[in-house]
This record gives C-alpha cells, structure tokens and sequence, in this order.
C-alpha cells in the first residue's frame, strides 16, 4: 500500500480552516494556501479589518508569503487554494506571479473576476473551482447574516 497523497479537497479544507479563523475574527471568511511541491508553504486569511488596509486579502496576503518562502517573484509550480473566488485586484496578483494553478471553492457573484474576464490570469494558469463550494458558501452567508442582525 502506498502512501496517500494529499489531493484538491485536502488543501481546499486547510484554506477552508482559514476561513473559518476569519469568520471568528470578524474578517470576511476567506482563507487561502499555497502549495509546491505537495506541502503547504504559505497560507492566509482576509485582514482587512485587523490591518485597515483593502489590499489585506487572503490571496494577496498568502502571495506575500510564498514570494518571501522562495525569494522570488513568480509561483509557476505553485497553486493556489482559495475558499472564494478572487476578485479583479487578487487576478491581477496572480497573473504577474505567474501562478501554476489557481483552485478556488465558491463563486463570488458579486465581485468575481470571471465576470470581467478569465483573461486576466496568465495564459499559463490552469483554474478549477467547485471543490466545497457548498461549505465556503454557507461560511460567507452565515458571515453577512451575523453582522447583518447586529
């Protein structure tokens, strides 16, 4: 028998983990990971709130790290997971990072780059969505329900 390896849904649930820490933060709940070679080498949570600042996103706030991880400026071999799909600032991002693939849970219906264009990702980066889009959903609306009833 041979050893498992970790697959989408796995990261995907680490992302998620993240997410949830956001929600208890009282941060919109969007967490993020960045894997290479199999492992997780930089992860992230919206922050927006805690660092007044707008550009604090998961994605961007997760790039950060995996550029300081490798002292580079470009992720070809690297994924990104990501609990809600990136906004046109987040593609942007990781299009000049020449992300690998981008793995993103829930659709953003709202602010999603896909209703701009799929064309602001590199040409090189593979996408997949879907992966616990159910869980990630239910995370953002239970989210904006709180703070609506506060």
């Amino acid at each position: 028998m041979g050893i498992l390896q970790p697959d989408d849904k796995y990261f995907m649930q680490q992302a998620l983990r993240l997410a949830e820490q956001a929600y208890e933060e009282n941060e919109i709940p969007v967490g993020a990971v960045v894997v290479a070679n199999e492992r997780i080498i930089a992860k992230a949570y919206n922050q927006t709130e805690r660092l007044q600042d707008v550009t604090a996103h998961a994605e961007m706030l997760a790039l950060t790290s995996a550029f300081n991880h490798f002292g580079a400026k470009y992720l070809p071999d690297c994924t990104l997971y990501v609990t809600l799909e990136p906004c046109v600032m987040c593609a942007g991002a990781l299009h000049w990072a020449q992300i690998g693939k981008l793995v993103y849970a829930a659709a953003d219906e709202k602010k999603g780059f896909t209703l701009h264009s799929e064309g602001i990702l590199h040409p090189r980066t593979q996408v997949k969505q879907g992966i616990l889009a159910n869980e990630s959903t239910e995370l953002i609306q239970s989210f904006f329900r709180r703070m609506r009833s506060r």
